[in-house]
C-alpha cells in the first residue's frame, strides 16, 4: 500500500510533460515520480540529476549504468527500483546474456572484469556500513579512469535516494516494470513485495 498516492500523469500540463520525457525512457512515467510531483520542485531536481548522472561522459555505458542501479538496489533491497533498473538496462542495450545472468555477474562470463569491478563497487558502496575499500580503488583504477568513477558513484547515490524513497513510500509498481522484473529477476525470488 502506497504512503503516497501519485499524481495522475494529466492531473496539469507540467506532470503530463514530466510524464511524455520518462515514457522515452521507460515506456511509461513512474510512479515514483507522480508522487514527487507534490512537490514540483522535487521532481524537477530529481529529473536534472537524472539527466546529468545518466548522460553518457566516458566509457560507462547507458546499460553498465542501470546494471550499476540494479546492483545498487539490490543490496538495498528496494524491489521497486530492482525492477526498474533491470528494465532501464534492458532497454537501454544491456547484452541478453547479462539480463538473464545479472545475480551472477561476478563468475558469469558475459561480464567484463571492468564490469565486475565497477559492479562491486555499486555493491559496497551500497552497503551500510559503507565497504569502499583500497581493494574496490584498486580495481577500479585498473579499468576506469577518475571521472568514470564519478559517473558509477553519481548512479550509486541516485539510486541511493530511490531507494529510500520507493521503499518508505511502497510506491506501487507499473506493469512494465512487473514484467521486466519477473522476466528477468524472478527465477531467483523477486517478487513485487509491498510495491503491489
Amino acid at each position: 500500500m502506497a504512503l503516497v498516492q501519485p499524481l495522475d500523469p494529466n492531473h496539469d500540463p507540467k506532470t503530463k510533460e514530466l510524464a511524455e520525457f520518462f515514457n522515452e525512457t521507460l515506456g511509461f512515467c513512474p510512479n515514483s515520480v507522480l508522487t514527487m510531483q507534490h512537490r514540483p520542485a522535487i521532481s524537477k531536481a530529481f529529473i536534472n540529476l537524472n539527466k546529468a548522472v545518466m548522460a553518457n561522459e566516458g566509457r560507462v555505458s547507458s546499460a553498465l549504468k542501470r546494471m550499476i542501479a540494479w546492483v545498487s538496489s539490490n543490496s538495498t533491497g528496494c524491489r521497486y527500483c530492482q525492477a526498474h533498473a533491470i528494465r532501464a538496462a534492458e532497454r537501454y542495450g544491456a547484452e541478453q546474456e547479462q539480463l538473464d545472468n545479472i545475480w551472477e555477474y561476478r563468475t558469469h562470463p558475459a561480464f567484463s572484469e571492468a564490469e565486475r569491478a565497477a559492479l562491486d563497487f555499486s555493491l559496497a558502496a551500497s552497503q551500510i556500513p559503507n565497504a569502499v575499500d583500497s581493494q574496490i580503488k584498486e580495481r577500479l583504477y585498473q579499468h576506469w579512469d577518475e571521472g568514470e568513477i564519478v559517473e558509477m558513484l553519481g548512479v550509486i547515490s541516485l539510486f541511493g535516494y530511490l531507494n529510500r524513497w520507493n521503499d518508505s513510500m511502497g510506491t506501487t509498481i507499473e506493469s512494465g516494470a512487473v514484467e521486466s522484473g519477473e522476466q528477468y529477476l524472478g527465477k531467483h525470488g523477486w517478487e513485487k513485495g509491498k510495491h503491489a
